[in-house]
């Protein structure tokens, strides 16, 4: 799986990562439910932080799709909230 993380680049991620960042989505996902901006924020900030930790970044020059995009980490819960088709799903799908 290919993230792109907007502000940050892209990361390559192999099936053993996905799981981490998928717990990682589920803070997000908690704190997008329950409308908490500040929730939100820290969640952000952790899964994109996993994302860096476990994922290996795709160098510059190669230029391949992107399978989910996260937004930066100084998006708001509102701007969030119109980027999500599913809000249950939380920003990456699974």
């Amino acid at each position: 799986m290919i993230i792109r993380v907007l502000g940050s680049g892209q990361y390559y991620l192999d099936d053993n990562d996905v799981a981490a960042v998928e717990r990682a989505d589920d803070a997000v996902e908690a704190a997008i439910a329950a409308g908490d901006q500040e929730a939100f924020q820290a969640a952000l900030r952790a899964l994109i932080e996993t994302i860096d930790d476990v994922g290996t970044p795709v160098a510059d020059d190669d230029f391949v799709a992107s399978d989910v995009v996260v937004p930066g980490a100084d998006t708001t819960l509102d701007e969030v909230s119109g980027y999500l088709d599913d809000a249950e799903e939380g920003l990456i799908p699974g």
